[in-house]
């Protein structure tokens, strides 16, 4: 693996801004912004399709247990991620380690996703909460809140 010389960061093939580290697989059409952190150390697919937003985080590892247990616990540990097909993580979003991000779902601007996401689910909150959910019809795309359309869901 090379580094970019102006960077530092790892060379990838989605921006140059982007820390692409492991050996995740990641699906075609998927676009990475600027300042994303990529994490496939512990096993990570992201699906066709994708976009993940500047400064968005996806992870396979955690250090917590090590560092809280003064290094008594050794381990570093990992689980695999999954992101579906045509699933957007919008702008400084966090998905931890271990959690299925169902195909075309919505994962809001600054969320932090703890735990599994239904395909089609528009998710936003710390920790994530399912808050609505995404309508495909052909090039009609709704976002759903709660009961009915509301134009004010902005992903």
């Amino acid at each position: 693996m090379t580094s970019d010389s102006v960077t530092g960061l790892p060379e990838n093939p989605f921006h140059p801004l982007a820390w692409v580290v492991g050996e995740p697989e990641i699906g075609e059409g998927t676009w990475i912004g600027a300042f994303c952190v990529v994490d496939g150390s512990g096993g990570l697919r992201i699906g066709r399709g994708c976009d993940l937003s500047a400064g968005s985080q996806i992870y396979t590892h955690s250090t917590a247990r090590r560092c809280v247990s003064g290094r008594s616990y050794p381990h570093v540990d990992r689980a695999p991620t999954v992101l579906g097909d045509h699933v957007f993580v919008g702008a400084n979003a966090v998905v931890n380690m271990g959690v299925t991000v169902g195909d075309g779902a919505v994962v809001g601007a600054g969320a932090v996703v703890t735990c599994d996401v239904p395909p089609g689910a528009i998710v936003a909150g710390v920790p994530a909460a399912v808050i609505g959910s995404v309508e495909v019809d052909g090039e009609r795309v709704d976002f759903l809140h709660g009961s009915g359309r509301d134009e004010g869901v902005r992903p």
